[in-house]
């Protein structure tokens, strides 16, 4: 689960070019902007990340304006990507412990968008145990990570900004799975609707294996249609092998989304040697999208052979600050 409030220590403090006020402070591998003299390299602070959606308490009521969600914002010129809040937030007595998860102490939810009637659909279930959930780890938490697989081989793509998908078989069963449901096939729905009109299940059944097929839906009535398509699209980042409990090496995922006849999400680089500066990685997904001129969401980094860690899965996504900017 994703830490959006924890104890953490300011690994650096930086002046800003031409601001007497405020400077930069890292934690973890997050840059942001605090107060000049509020903190000093070293000190611990509870640190909330974006996305993050604050209580209505009295120690959160500047975040009002903002609708008590903290975002990527800019400031003198220098992007701000969460907040840090002295220790006395925290409970009295409270036991400090650096990397300590204090989401649930502070009542902190994660911001969640709406979700357009078409795409969410009727429950069936929930998400099925037997296949992970999309959700990828950002990269400025994942340092150790970095530092275990450093120049492992690696591709690199685009991460796309609509809704996810998951298709799948199952000993026979074919199921359409949102993010967080499995759903129940309506006529209005979006992703049963794209799924008959590619004749996944069919396709899926051909294969004559229990998968299950992850993408990204994109098009009108999805995130603004950024990429100003006619229609839906599916573009596909994995594949599951149910039974083996393991996603396909890279090579074997392209093969057989070609196979199949979809397609995959644009792939950037297919030989990428993995960097263990967070900076480095942030910058490498600003960019403009392969899809159309404008700016991609960000970068996914995964293997070209599959690797297991503490975080599950070694696959983990980069997000480009100037999206979040414009569009968040």
């Amino acid at each position: 689960m994703r830490q959006l409030a924890s104890i953490q220590k300011i690994k650096r403090i930086e002046s800003i070019p031409g601001a007497d006020a405020i400077v930069k402070a890292t934690v973890l591998g997050w840059q942001l902007v605090v107060k000049k003299g509020e903190f000093n390299e070293g000190d611990f602070c509870v640190y909330v990340e974006i996305d993050a959606l604050l209580p209505d308490k009295t120690e959160f009521e500047f975040m009002k304006p903002r609708g008590m969600r903290v975002r990527t914002v800019r400031l003198r010129g220098q992007v701000s990507q969460g907040i840090c809040f002295p220790l006395s937030i925290l409970p009295q007595n409270f036991s400090i412990e650096e990397g300590l998860d204090v989401t649930e102490v502070l009542a902190i939810e994660k911001y969640e968008p709406p979700i357009p009637a078409n795409l969410s659909g009727i429950m069936k279930a929930d998400f099925p145990s037997f296949i992970p959930k999309t959700d990828e780890t950002r990269v400025q938490v994942l340092q150790e990570l970095l530092d275990k697989f450093k120049d492992e081989p690696c591709y690199i793509t685009e991460k796309l900004d609509g809704t996810s998908v998951t298709y799948f078989i199952k000993d026979g069963v074919f199921g359409v799975c949102s993010r967080n449901l499995e759903l129940v096939e309506t006529a209005d729905n979006t992703l049963w609707k794209l799924a008959r009109e590619m004749q996944v299940e069919e396709k899926l059944r051909a294969v004559k294996a229990n998968y299950a097929l992850q993408g990204e839906v994109i098009g009108e009535g999805i995130q603004g249609n950024k990429y100003k398509l006619k229609g839906q699209q599916i573009f596909f980042f994995s594949v599951f092998n149910i039974d083996a409990y393991e996603f396909l090496d890279h090579n074997d995922f392209v093969l057989l989304i070609e196979e199949l006849g979809f397609n995959t999400v644009p792939v950037l680089e297919t030989n990428y040697s993995l960097s263990v500066s967070i900076e480095a990685l942030v910058n490498k997904a600003i960019g403009k999208s392969v899809l159309y001129n404008v700016d991609r969401e960000g970068i996914v980094i995964r293997p070209l052979v599959e690797k297991t860690d503490t975080i599950g899965r070694v696959s983990f996504k980069a997000i480009n600050p100037e999206f979040l900017l414009k569009y968040e």
